[in-house]
């Protein structure tokens, strides 16, 4: 009959022996218990990384002279995703940029936004 201040690992329940503030077996079962922990925030992490990605990705596709005015639909057409954005740069006026990394849009007139690349020359 184990006593009281008996220690199991708390990944694969094995005896604990060691440190009394030890609680795993070994290096490799801490691994396994904090990935396990972690996995479903990294994959949602993960995920939304991807849609930022490509929305930078489709932002600079359609503004390779670095501005550009593209309706909205011809984004969403190439799958943007308007709520997925890392930055917003508000200017003087305050007109609201929103940016992808380095690639930004405005929404201007209905339907169409004002796409530019942030660079130290812009100030956006």
């Amino acid at each position: 009959m184990p006593d009281q201040n008996t220690r199991y690992c708390l990944e694969c329940g094995t005896e604990v022996r060691g440190r009394l503030d030890k609680k795993f077996c070994d290096d490799q079962c801490r691994t396994q218990y904090n990935n396990r922990l972690n996995r479903k925030e990294a994959i949602y992490m993960r995920t939304i990384i991807l849609v930022l990605r490509r929305n930078r990705r489709i932002l600079k596709s359609l503004n390779p002279m670095g501005k550009a005015k593209v309706s909205s639909e011809k984004m969403k057409l190439k799958g943007f995703d308007f709520s997925y954005f890392t930055n917003i740069s508000k200017t003087r006026n305050g007109r609201c940029y929103f940016f992808c990394f380095d690639q930004g849009y405005l929404p201007v007139e209905k339907g169409y936004c004002r796409l530019v690349t942030k660079n130290k020359n812009t100030g956006l």
